[in-house]
């Protein structure tokens, strides 16, 4: 039996049986986890990150440094121009391409680029990587921003896409439909696995197109529903689970600056608390804390030059070059504390999850990758010695520069917000072109055709009505992007007025209200 054969077969026997991916947006590995190498020996750390240093083009040199800085007042640049400027001359481009964006920023600025959080200073994540398997390894699935990682991490490929949206490419609607490529997802239904993704204002896995068909719609709930199912019987906990962060906001907990990185904090802890406090779900789940991209934060390990093409788009990149490394650890009473240096990228999840439930791989670097479940126990009994609950301090979670987290836009809002302006833009003509139908019908003089009609129009007045605010103050978006999800759910021939923070389930339709098939 080849190795890859026996990987799967130990996927398929292990304990799992659900599987939680939370995942945050933007630090490096060395920032958010570097540190751990005071804990496990074996892991590639700050240590070794020591005698690394980057040059500003000023005559200033920094080196990696502890910090405490909680909020980081820049968004270090992350789209793929930058980052392989970051990682050119064995990742010495990180404080240039800084400076390049921010030439007036101060030294510190400059420094905090190359900062690391000493160990304890993150109360989630250092005590999770203190307890269970930290991947020092695990490289982001190409040098670029949040949405191709994104895609990656959910499909295996990005078509070809490695950039964000932004300046008239962000107002073209093909720009956000090209993503039709099969998911996870789609694999789970295929298997009849369930799932579910619950978020807080707005789902950034809908920019994948069936994402938005009436079944799949239908998984997904707000993120206060998910303690309450979390809470309730195994057995009736989904399969499979994507956490989203919030993206918009005060209260914003993706971890991408400048926000406070206690908010996120805040977030693993509640997410694994919630995981913890239900013994029988406890001892068969997987959660796993990974990181999209790195967010132009320095790490001192150069990425991989050797990775395999997901496919066949590879117009403007090969695709060959792994991203920056990033944060990720493997929680589970089946998973030892300590360090898996086996080489992993997002792939390699899809692949595990391909190989517990015998499904058909999502292309090529997804069917190559290295299998995350050989840091899984299979043998012997759950662990008993893992923390019982992670405390986030209410004062911690204070933010210093209150106005820079209401004033913010990064990249990933600003794709967000026209990507719902283009869902509210296609539901618009949709429901424009279903009321001209049901005028055009009414004329024939059919009584019944006439009620529906009418009926109609009652329903898009109702709609008009729902939607007025956000028609009204345009300036609103981050309510009017929240709001096209609704809308979305709303849309469906079954669902009805609240749909979306309720339980209840849309009937499954072939038919989506944004992608016809």
């Amino acid at each position: 039996m080849s190795d890859t054969e026996q990987n799967a077969q130990d996927a398929q026997n292990d304990p799992i049986e659900h599987v939680v991916l939370l995942l945050m947006e933007n630090h490096s590995f060395d920032q958010m986890l570097g540190c751990l190498d005071a804990v496990h020996d074996n892991l590639d750390g700050v240590r070794n990150a020591a005698g690394k240093s980057n040059a500003d083009g000023e005559g200033n040199i920094f080196y990696p440094r502890a910090t405490r800085e909680r909020q980081m007042k820049h968004d270090p640049n992350h789209e793929h121009e930058a980052v392989m400027a970051q990682i050119a001359g064995d990742n010495g481009g990180f404080v240039r391409s800084f400076v390049k964006d921010y030439p007036r920023s101060s030294l510190a600025a400059r420094q905090d680029v190359m900062g690391y959080y000493p160990l304890g200073f993150l109360p989630a994540l250092h005590t999770l990587g203190s307890t269970f398997t930290v991947c020092d390894r695990w490289f982001s699935s190409l040098p670029g921003p949040t949405w191709p990682n994104r895609f990656f991490a959910l499909t295996g490929t990005s078509k070809g896409q490695i950039e964000m949206p932004s300046g008239p490419d962000a107002l073209r609607p093909h720009w956000y439909t090209e993503q039709d490529q099969d998911t996870i997802f789609d694999r789970l239904n295929e298997a009849r696995k369930t799932w579910r993704v619950y978020f807080y204002d707005f789902p950034a896995s809908l920019l994948l197109t069936n994402q938005r068909r009436a079944e799949n719609l239908a998984n997904y709930r707000y993120f206060d529903k998910f303690f309450e199912d979390a809470a309730g019987p195994a057995s009736q906990f989904p399969q499979f689970v994507l956490i989203e962060p919030k993206y918009f906001g005060d209260a914003q907990n993706d971890d991408h600056p400048p926000h406070n990185i206690m908010k996120a904090e805040k977030l693993i802890a509640d997410t694994y608390n919630a995981l913890r406090s239900n013994q029988a779900l406890w001892e068969r789940t997987l959660l796993v804390i990974l990181y999209d991209e790195h967010g132009g934060f320095y790490d001192h390990v150069s990425p991989p030059a050797d990775a395999l093409a997901p496919d066949g788009h590879t117009g403007s990149f090969d695709f060959k070059r792994l991203g920056v490394r990033v944060p990720a650890i493997l929680v589970s009473p089946w998973c030892e504390a300590g360090v898996c240096n086996e080489r992993f990228d997002h792939c390699s999840l899809l692949k595990y999850l391909c190989d517990k439930w015998q499904m058909q791989p999502l292309g090529r670097r997804t069917e190559a990758a290295a299998n995350i479940g050989v840091a899984i126990r299979r043998g012997g009994s759950a662990r008993t010695d893992t923390p019982a609950f992670i405390r986030v301090t209410n004062e911690s979670l204070i933010t210093e520069h209150v106005e820079l987290e209401r004033k913010s836009l990064n990249g990933n809002q600003h794709g967000l917000h026209h990507f719902a302006d283009f869902l509210h833009a296609e539901l618009d003509r949709l429901a424009a072109q279903a009321v001209e139908a049901a005028a055009q019908l009414a004329r024939t003089g059919n009584a019944w055709v006439r009620f529906k009609s009418a009926l109609g129009s009652l329903m898009m007045s109702l709609g008009e009505w729902l939607s007025k605010d956000f028609y009204d103050a345009r300036d609103q978006r981050d309510a009017r992007t929240s709001q096209a999800f609704t809308r979305l759910r709303q849309s469906l021939p079954s669902a009805t007025p609240g749909t979306a923070r309720n339980d209840a389930r849309a009937t499954a339709s072939p038919v989506s209200p944004v992608s016809p098939e």
